[in-house]
C-alpha cells in the first residue's frame, strides 16, 4: 500500500506561460472574440481571467495584501469567486490584446519566480476542492498549474489549435485532479476495507485507489487486492468532466463502471475546480 507521490510542477509554469504567449501572438484579431467552453467568455475573457489569477496570487500570497471577502461554506466560496471573476472582467475588457499579452508576460514571469521560491514540502492552506484541511504547498502549486493548463486548453479548443496534452503537461493535471477523490467520497458509507479504483486511460493517465479505513476514505497510488468498484475513463473525458466542461450525464456514456456501480459512479460527481 503506497500513497500517491507529491506532484512537483514549479518548473512547468514558465513553459506553459511561453506556450500561452506563443498561442495568443498567433491569433488573428477575430479569434480573440471566439466563444469558449466557459459560458459567456470569449478567448480574450479567458486570457484576462488568467491574468487576474496571476495578479491575485502575487498580491495575496507573495505580498500579503488582503482584498477582503471571506466564505464560510463551499457555496459562499463559489459565489465569492464568481463575483471576483465577473468584476475583474468588467474592469479589464478595455485592455487590448497587445497590452494583455505584455501584462501576461510581465506578471506571469513574477508568478514563475514566486513558485520557484517556495518549499513544496512545507504545509500551506487548504485546497478547497481537496478538503478543508491544510495541504502541502506542492498541492496548492499543482492546483494553480491545473488552472493555467485547463484555461489555456479552453483557448486552444476555441481557436482549433492542438492542446498541450503531452504527458509532461497533462499527467500532472490529472494527478492533481485525482486528489479530490477522498473529498468527493466523504459522505459515502462503505464497509471497512472497501476499495475503489479510478483508471484514466491514455498516455497521461494512471490509476488511483480509495480505501475505506477507520470510517473515512484514504487515497493510494498502489494497493494490494481487487477493487470492489472501478471507474474507467479516457484522459480527455477526465479533465473536461472534472472541470465542469462535460456534464455528468454526457460523461456517463463515455465511462466504464465495473463492480459496485453506485460506488463507482460517484467519480462522475468529482469537481477539481472552484468555479
Amino acid at each position: 500500500m503506497k500513497p500517491p507521490q507529491p506532484i512537483f510542477v514549479a518548473h512547468l509554469f514558465p513553459e506553459i506561460l511561453d506556450e500561452l504567449l506563443r498561442l495568443l501572438a498567433s491569433l488573428p484579431a477575430e479569434a480573440w472574440h471566439a466563444a469558449t467552453a466557459c459560458q459567456g467568455w470569449s478567448v480574450q475573457d479567458v486570457a484576462l481571467h488568467v491574468l487576474g489569477v496571476d495578479v491575485g496570487i502575487l498580491s495575496s500570497r507573495r505580498d500579503s495584501h488582503s482584498s477582503g471577502g471571506t466564505a464560510a461554506s463551499w457555496g459562499e466560496l463559489v459565489a465569492l469567486v464568481n463575483d471576483w471573476n465577473e468584476t475583474w472582467l468588467r474592469a479589464t475588457r478595455r485592455i487590448s490584446p497587445r497590452l494583455l499579452m505584455d501584462m501576461l508576460r510581465f506578471v506571469g514571469a513574477q508568478v514563475c519566480d514566486y513558485y520557484r521560491s517556495l518549499d513544496p514540502l512545507a504545509m500551506g492552506g487548504p485546497v478547497s476542492w481537496a478538503g478543508p484541511d491544510p495541504a502541502p504547498v506542492w498541492l496548492d502549486m499543482a492546483r494553480e498549474y491545473t488552472e493555467r493548463w485547463h484555461h489555456q486548453q479552453h483557448i486552444r479548443d476555441a481557436v482549433g489549435k492542438p492542446g498541450l496534452k503531452q504527458p509532461r503537461y497533462l499527467a500532472p493535471v490529472l494527478d492533481a485532479f485525482a486528489r479530490a477523490l477522498p473529498h468527493t467520497y466523504r459522505d459515502v458509507s462503505a464497509h471497512e476495507g472497501t476499495l475503489l479504483q479510478l483508471t484514466i486511460t491514455g498516455p497521461s493517465g494512471g490509476q488511483w485507489f480509495l480505501r475505506r479505513e477507520a470510517g473515512s476514505w484514504r487515497l493510494y497510488g498502489e494497493v494490494v487486492g481487487e477493487p470492489h468498484a472501478e471507474a474507467i475513463l479516457d484522459e480527455d473525458v477526465a479533465w473536461r468532466l472534472f472541470t465542469r466542461g462535460l456534464s455528468r450525464d454526457a460523461a456517463l456514456d463515455q465511462v466504464t463502471l465495473l463492480g459496485d456501480r453506485p460506488l463507482a459512479s460517484r467519480v462522475l460527481d468529482m469537481v477539481s475546480i472552484i468555479a
